[in-house]
């Protein structure tokens, strides 16, 4: 199975053979590195940009504009930040021009901990994104769903926020994407780039297949009766693990990936709590003006008399930055024990 890095080379390659996709871009995305999580490699629009955050957001604006269908990279999203004021205007762009001018173009940027990144390389950026409206934002938690969540993407007319949770890109999917090879052997001898000298390298790509996730659509992985559970990228696995241990104690917890934080899909969570009564929103982004804090008043305003226990929010603590020793980190964001004790805690609270 392809690891979510080789899912999404391997959705640029179709989009640009098949979507209309002119540049891709950014620090080191071009040869000879192919990006520094290798998600770009062998790409034959993939260049590198200067090491210039507002340069490439402003250069995926202009190309946009010029009629282009650019997918600029941002090396780390802690690096996004002093290009707010860019992506406001690339996000309002259709709106103040009353729809007579649309920005195809799509910002792609690892996000999250997992590597030990320390305090520049750690940080997410989920809330901050859903603050800048005009953005349609999606974070996959598996290869399949990068996959089909890029040619989602590629194929829409306005911006799009792609957010790689880099603690993800090398796990391998539990599911095969549309065309990939059986063998996993196999598919990296045919699109990862040999170490050392790659003048002569080119991939070998797979007879690749459409296949998208639609935005704005989540998924239950997990059915349940008692708890949901509501999260997406890093954190999605170890709330679906910690449900599925949990069910041992006869705790029956569904789990949901949102795969898309806008628009998002309000009547599937609304379903679930419904049905279970119970809800936590897990995710590592700082649980000050969390992503999840909206959608817990979002809960409480129109699901008050079916809930059985107050909502709760499972996120990062509200620390400046995220410490380099793996005991800070694991301290700083939601860990698989935190999320079993959370889900715990609210299957027992009774009204």
């Amino acid at each position: 199975m392809a690891n979510m890095a080789q899912a999404v080379r391997m959705a640029l390659h179709y989009a640009e053979e098949n979507l209309g996709v002119t540049d891709i871009f950014g620090e080191d995305v071009g040869a000879p590195l192919g990006g520094v999580f290798t998600a770009t490699q062998g790409l034959k629009t993939a260049w590198n940009s200067p090491l210039d955050e507002r340069g490439i957001i402003g250069m995926a604006i202009g190309l946009a504009m010029a009629g282009g269908k650019p997918v600029a990279e941002i090396q780390f999203a802690d690096y996004i930040y002093n290009t707010i004021d860019l992506l406001k205007i690339a996000g309002n762009t259709c709106w103040a021009t009353n729809g007579d001018w649309n920005l195809p173009m799509v910002v792609k940027t690892p996000v999250g901990s997992g590597i030990r990144g320390s305090i520049y390389h750690s940080h997410s950026f989920d809330a901050t994104a859903t603050h800048i409206p005009g953005w349609k934002i999606v974070i996959p938690s598996n290869p399949l769903d990068a996959y089909g969540l890029m040619i989602s993407a590629c194929q829409e007319i306005n911006p799009v926020m792609y957010l790689e949770p880099k603690a993800l890109l090398r796990i391998k999917g539990e599911e095969r994407i549309p065309g990939e090879p059986d063998n996993d052997k196999q598919l990296s001898k045919m699109i990862d780039a040999p170490l050392g000298d790659r003048s002569q390298w080119k991939p070998q790509w797979p007879e690749l297949e459409a296949y998208a996730v639609p935005i704005g659509k989540g998924k239950v992985v997990r059915a349940g009766s008692q708890v949901t559970v509501v999260s997406y990228g890093r954190t999605l696995p170890l709330c679906k693990k910690a449900a599925d241990d949990l069910a041992a104690e006869g705790i029956d917890a569904e789990v949901i990936d949102m795969r898309t934080l806008w628009p998002y899909d309000w009547e599937l969570i609304k379903g679930s709590v419904e049905k279970t009564g119970r809800v936590l929103y897990v995710n590592e982004d700082t649980e000050v003006t969390n992503f999840g804090e909206h959608l817990v008043r979002r809960t409480v305003e129109e699901l008050f008399y079916k809930l059985m226990a107050p909502p709760r929010l499972l996120a990062g603590k509200f620390v400046p930055g995220i410490g380099l020793a793996d005991t800070l980190e694991m301290a700083s964001v939601p860990q698989q024990g935190d999320i079993t004790t959370a889900i715990r805690t609210l299957a027992a609270e009774q009204p």
